[in-house]
């Protein structure tokens, strides 16, 4: 453990998403273990309120993934502010409850905009501070995409997510010199306040009542939430592990309830 501390105590790390929910959760417990921390997202306000909480001199930098100037100038902000980027964490995600068939062309390329497009975007701009540091960039994924059956009414999230698995791959084939991580993250609700997740915030919640029934009849919600530190547990394993371990992808899932009482 005092290993883990030391090496993430020396990292520069850049958060993308970090204004609300998982991604604010893991940026402010960074900083508390001594990292220093750029905090990026689109809402300002909420940023600033997360780097005061963090300390340590985090910082926070206005950022639409969506938008690639903003990317560019954002990225090149963090690396100056910090000297230098050795980690990227993209746990930027939006996600829509629909049924298929009733999917827009809005609400997929908003999905894949933000989701696959905003992540590579991101990658492209922090690839030479990443090539320099030899370091590693981990991005936040689902287990809905890959390891469990499809989740009805969630189609665009979770086509949007198993694609992501291809594009760290893609990163990976062309970048070998950096870690590149895709990290599935199981139920799990984030911290308090702000730093709990907004997935759901949007959803219709009549939409909300003939889905979820199914979900829980499919067995799809393990039953029981993940501490957020389970998840932060990961992500340092893979930063102190850096790109001398080639780790494609980790899932952190909680245990099911009949394994928690059995």
């Amino acid at each position: 453990m005092w290993h883990l501390w030391r090496v993430i105590e020396s990292k520069k790390i850049v958060v993308v998403g970090a204004s609300s929910g998982l991604g604010r959760s893991i940026g402010i417990a960074l900083a508390h273990k001594g990292a220093k921390v750029a905090f990026l997202a689109r809402r300002k306000d909420r940023l600033d309120n997360a780097v005061a909480e963090a300390g340590n001199d985090a910082i926070a930098i206005a950022c639409d993934v969506t938008d690639e100037s903003s990317v560019s100038g954002a990225i090149e902000q963090a690396a100056a502010g910090l000297g230098g980027i050795d980690a990227l964490l993209y746990t930027t995600g939006i996600g829509l409850l629909s049924k298929i068939e009733n999917l827009t062309v809005a609400q997929w390329r908003s999905c894949f905009d933000t989701n696959i497009i905003g992540a590579s975007l991101v990658t492209s701009a922090a690839l030479a501070h990443l090539r320099e540091s030899k370091g590693v960039a981990i991005y936040f994924s689902s287990v809905s995409a890959s390891l469990t059956p499809t989740w009805p009414g969630l189609a665009a999230y979770t086509v949007s997510k198993a694609a992501l698995e291809k594009m760290v791959e893609a990163w990976n084939a062309e970048h070998g010199d950096i870690g590149f991580t895709r990290l599935n993250v199981g139920d799990c609700v984030g911290g308090e306040g702000d730093s709990r997740t907004e997935f759901a915030n949007g959803f219709d919640r009549s939409l909300v009542g003939t889905a979820f029934p199914i979900w829980t009849q499919r067995k799809l919600f393990a039953g029981t939430m993940m501490e957020v530190q389970e998840l932060m547990t990961a992500v340092e394993t893979v930063m102190t592990l850096g790109a001398s371990a080639h780790v494609p992808v980790l899932a952190v899932t909680p245990r099911t309830h009949e394994q928690l009482f059995a």
